[in-house]
This record gives structure tokens, C-alpha cells and sequence, in this order.
């Protein structure tokens, strides 16, 4: 049976940068779905202050309703995994596994601000993610980042130098809404089959520290120790889409597959 991928990327981005890893996939036989989320992208054009993220939960609950395959792989990147989370928990009995990739863990009845201001290291990274919501024109359009910010910020180990040309190109504002909006999930999602990509180099967290952290009784990872959930490293920044297309590629293959590091706690 053909697997169907679906893949949502990032603030300031869209389905474009998945090119080649959707290419890979595409390769081995897989059905992709490449996401752009409402404001991003070529999507931009339909920014505005109403954008939220239920809007972004809207665009993924939709996709997966006029998909012609029973299940899906949802893949949530960075802030994708937030609108992922959320369509997950709308359509579990669509959803055979989700994988978070380099990503938080969302909660119910926190904003990924919230979450960040919460969990994330202190670090010039969390204080201008603090700062979004005060940079952003008209109270709502956070501008597209820079190539020095990028830099500075992104972690972009292993891009080479023509990826990040096209980065920088592409990039779009993104409308501030969907970062600060509550997201709102229920037990469900839990009950998931899930992967966990960790991209280890500049990364805060891997699959040690993660077993750790179930090992010490924190409510919400226990539902990790799971068989069902596997683990996967990539020894790569932040954006391995860029840096390590071809080794992702077979990480999501392998973790279609139920394939992957268990916890052993």
C-alpha cells in the first residue's frame, strides 16, 4: 500500500521548502503533500489579522479530508507541529502516525509563545521569539527574516550555501496570530503512534535527555515510553530538510515503517 506523507513546515516558509526530500519520497513510491499554510509562502497574499491558528488546523483538517488514502504520515516542523497537533487531534482515525520533527511537544491550553516562554533555554533565540508579537507591523505581520538573522538565529549547521541563497529568498512575513493563540487538543493525540526527530548538532535535546525526562515521572512524556513511539537522530542543525534531505528522506521512510530507536525506561 502506498504511504501518504504529509508535510508542514515552519513559520516564514511553506511546502517549498520540502522540494527535496518530497522528491525522495516521491522516489521510493510515496504519495507527498507539501503544505503551505494560510499567510506563508505563495499563500501570503491571504495574510491578515484574522489568521490564527485555528485557521492553520482549518488548512490541515481540510487537506486531509480530500486526500484519497485512508491514512496519512503528518509531519510537523517547528511551529508546524502546532497546526499538525491540532488536525491530529480532529482527525485521528486519519492519522497513522505522527512525527515530530525537531519540534516541541505542544500542550493543550498553550500558545507556542506560551511554550517558549515556559520551556525554551534562555538564549537570545527565545528572547526575539519572545519579541515577535512587538515586532510585528500593523500589530499583526511579523516581518521575514534576514540573512544575518538567520544566521544568528536559525541554526542553520550543514545548509550549504545555495539552500540558504533560496532561504533567504523565499521566506515570507507571517502573520503573528497563529503564535500566540492557545492551541486546544484533547487525550486523544497521546494515543497516536509518534515519531520524535531530534536534530542533534546546536539542538537542546536528544534521545538520552528524553529518556531522562520520562525516567524522572514527568507527566507529560510518559506516554513516550510507548512501543508504538520511536526516536530518530540527525546529526544536523535545524533545518535538515536543507542540510541532510537525503538522510531525512530515509528517516521518514523508516518511521512510516514503525522503524526507530525505543525508549528503554
Amino acid at each position: 500500500m502506498t504511504t501518504t506523507f504529509v508535510l508542514v513546515a515552519g513559520g516564514y516558509t511553506g511546502g517549498w521548502l520540502w522540494r527535496d526530500v518530497a522528491a525522495g519520497l516521491r522516489a521510493a513510491g510515496a504519495d507527498v503533500h507539501a503544505v503551505t499554510l494560510t499567510g506563508l509562502g505563495d499563500r501570503r497574499h491571504l495574510a491578515g489579522p484574522g489568521v490564527d491558528l485555528e485557521t492553520h488546523i482549518a488548512d490541515l483538517t481540510q487537506l486531509i479530508d480530500h486526500i484519497d488514502a485512508p491514512e496519512v504520515v503528518l509531519v510537523g516542523y517547528c511551529y508546524g507541529i502546532y497546526p499538525s497537533v491540532g488536525a491530529a487531534d480532529r482527525r485521528t482515525e486519519r492519522v497513522a502516525r505522527l512525527v515530530y520533527l525537531d519540534s516541541p511537544m505542544p500542550q493543550d491550553g498553550l500558545s507556542m509563545i506560551d511554550q517558549v516562554r515556559e520551556q525554551m533555554p534562555e538564549g537570545p533565540a527565545r528572547d526575539r521569539t519572545l519579541r515577535q508579537q512587538e515586532r510585528a507591523e500593523d500589530g499583526w505581520r511579523i516581518p521575514a527574516p534576514t540573512r544575518a538573522e538567520l544566521q544568528a538565529f536559525g541554526n542553520l549547521a550543514g545548509v550549504p550555501e545555495e539552500a540558504l541563497d533560496r532561504l533567504v529568498r523565499l521566506v515570507s512575513p507571517a502573520p503573528a496570530g497563529p503564535y500566540a493563540q492557545r492551541l486546544r487538543i484533547s487525550e486523544a493525540v497521546a494515543a497516536l503512534p509518534t515519531t520524535g526527530v531530534f536534530c542533534t548538532t546546536g539542538g537542546t535535546m536528544d534521545i538520552a535527555a528524553l529518556e531522562a525526562l520520562v525516567a524522572s515521572g514527568l507527566p507529560l512524556v510518559q506516554h513516550l515510553a510507548d512501543p508504538r513511539a520511536t526516536f530518530f537522530e540527525l546529526a544536523t542543525g535545524h533545518w535538515p530538510m536543507l542540510s541532510a534531505p537525503g538522510e531525512l528522506t530515509d528517516v521518514l521512510l523508516r518511521a512510516a515503517a514503525g522503524e526507530g530507536q525505543r525508549l528503554t525506561v
